[in-house]
């Protein structure tokens, strides 16, 4: 692991920290709310541990907001021009996953890039998708993505609105690196189930 990224480890965990202390949770709290345990929650508070995608979907589930507001968070910043050099991309070590935070925190909507592996798999719980409406654009390759009950294939130019918040699996089971765009809205809280 490089230093930047011991830096960025240690920079999300306080950012986690910070969200839960500002709640006034305790560990047990937001152990009890993510459905992650205490001890893994501690280790990514103090830099330790590098959360996978699946891991940051629950904590952020817990929290109200999306992955890529909580690692743009992390990043401190604020500014209205994201420069390309200056976005900030995660990766999670586990899978491979490379997410880009495009758009600025302070925008109406926020933009993420995704590049999911061949072979790749990542879930999130349905609780990572009551804050918000998403929609995905597949620029690259194919996304196999279930939503809940139902599978959706989606390819290069394709675009899909998410329905009600259910458990959700991101999959590529292609040969090629699959790249896609995130659109999240921001200030539409929504509730679980029709």
């Amino acid at each position: 692991m490089s230093i930047l990224a011991d830096d960025f480890d240690r920079s999300l965990g306080l950012r986690v920290r910070a969200e839960r202390e500002g709640r006034g949770w305790s560990l047990t709290e937001l152990s009890e709310r993510a459905g992650v345990s205490r001890a893994m929650i501690h280790k990514v508070e103090r830099g330790e541990s590098s959360p996978t995608a699946a891991l940051l979907g629950r904590l952020c589930g817990a929290f109200g907001f999306s992955v890529s507001t909580l690692i743009a968070r992390a990043e401190a910043g604020s500014e209205r021009l994201m420069r390309h050099a200056d976005q900030p991309v995660w990766v999670d070590s586990e899978t491979g996953y490379r997410r880009r935070q495009v758009s600025p925190v302070a925008a109406p909507a926020e933009l993420v890039e995704v590049e999911l592996p061949p072979g790749a798999r990542v879930a999130y719980p349905a609780a990572a998708f009551v804050f918000q409406r998403q929609m995905l654009r597949v620029g690259c390759g194919v996304l196999t993505f279930v939503e809940g009950e139902t599978t959706h294939r989606l390819e290069a130019g394709d675009c899909l609105t998410l329905g009600a918040p259910a458990d959700c699996v991101f999959v590529n089971d292609g040969k090629q690196p699959c790249r896609y765009l995130v659109v999240l809205l921001k200030g539409e809280r929504r509730s679980p189930g029709p």
